[in-house]
């Protein structure tokens, strides 16, 4: 990796930035493969203090962390997943459908811990700077913290799975939520055996990765980027991925 131009000393050294870049290409959703070893607090309490340094509209910090080890309450959250599994599994037929019926798209009871991170859409009151227009950033700024948690996760050796085919209302009823507390991410947590080199959609057939140089724009929608250089850095990138 070059050094940078510019402030040199804001920059990472390369051996970290080159790691944290390993951690955003190498993450994985994981469904599968999980092992039964719990995560030790220390390592479960620098997850959670990643999440946690997220960065949020108007500094509201909208979300919350709830860790779900019991069984009980586990299979609840399973059971209402296989319903939506199944009526999801509908919209697709042919070869389609079964493909998407081998897939494997959750570790609800696998994984040695859940976490479900919610939203708390009234925290910072009713005026929340930055929050005017766009009322949904509390809901982007929890989605960082998701992000943080994963990466920082990928770092440690750790899985993290996103279940999103629940029905959010029955999931409020099993974790006992608030009416202003929106569960906004339901994920499975553990070490795993392995870490596959591609997203397993991708791996399984389902969808591949669009072309990074086709998704970039100039100006305005549809106009052609006037920066070969750039374009051409785009294209080497892919290539060496």
């Amino acid at each position: 990796m070059a050094e940078p131009n510019g402030r040199p000393d804001h920059a990472f050294p390369e051996a970290q930035r080159e790691g944290l870049y390993r951690a955003i290409f190498e993450r994985r959703d994981v469904r599968a493969q999980f092992r039964p070893e719990p995560i030790p607090p220390e390592v479960l309490a620098r997850l959670l203090e990643a999440a946690h340094h997220a960065p949020s509209v108007g500094f509201m910090q909208p979300w919350d962390f709830l860790l779900i080890d019991d069984r009980a309450v586990r299979e609840r959250v399973h059971a209402i997943f296989e319903r939506e599994n199944a009526k999801a599994a509908e919209a697709h037929t042919g070869e389609r459908g079964a493909l998407y019926r081998r897939l494997k798209l959750e570790g609800i009871l696998e994984s040695p811990l859940n976490l479900c991170i919610t939203c708390d859409r009234s925290r910072g009151g009713e005026h929340v700077l930055g929050r005017q227009s766009i009322i949904e950033t509390d809901l982007f700024s929890t989605c960082l913290a998701v992000q943080n948690l994963w990466l920082a996760a990928r770092a440690e050796g750790i899985g993290v799975g996103w279940v999103s085919i629940l029905d959010q209302n029955e999931l409020t009823e099993v974790l006992g939520l608030p009416e202003n507390v929106y569960p906004l991410a339901y994920l499975c947590l553990g070490y795993v055996d392995d870490f596959h080199d591609q997203p397993e959609l991708a791996l399984a057939g389902w969808r591949q990765r669009l072309p990074l140089a086709e998704r970039v724009h100039g100006n305005g929608w549809g106009e052609a980027l006037d920066a070969p250089t750039l374009l051409e850095a785009l294209a080497t990138r892919e290539t060496t991925r």
